[in-house]
């Protein structure tokens, strides 16, 4: 009867350890979405500049040589 006391106490020590890692990895992978959302959207403004951007340059007019060359 000891033995299988002993062996339920070491069960339920693993279940334990194994609760408590995955609520940190799940914590981790919330931290770590949050990073990949806000890298998301810093991408697309920076994308939304750049072809701003982009069209103001093809607006303008072109470059020419100065006349000396």
């Amino acid at each position: 009867m000891a033995a299988d006391d002993e062996r339920i106490v070491t069960l339920e020590e693993t279940v334990a350890h194994q609760a408590k890692t995955i609520e940190e990895l799940s914590d981790q992978l919330a931290e770590q979405w949050k990073v990949v959302e806000q890298t998301r959207a810093k991408l697309e403004r920076l994308t939304e500049r750049f072809l701003t951007l982009e069209e103001a340059s093809l607006d303008a007019p072109a470059i020419t040589k100065p006349p000396h060359y």
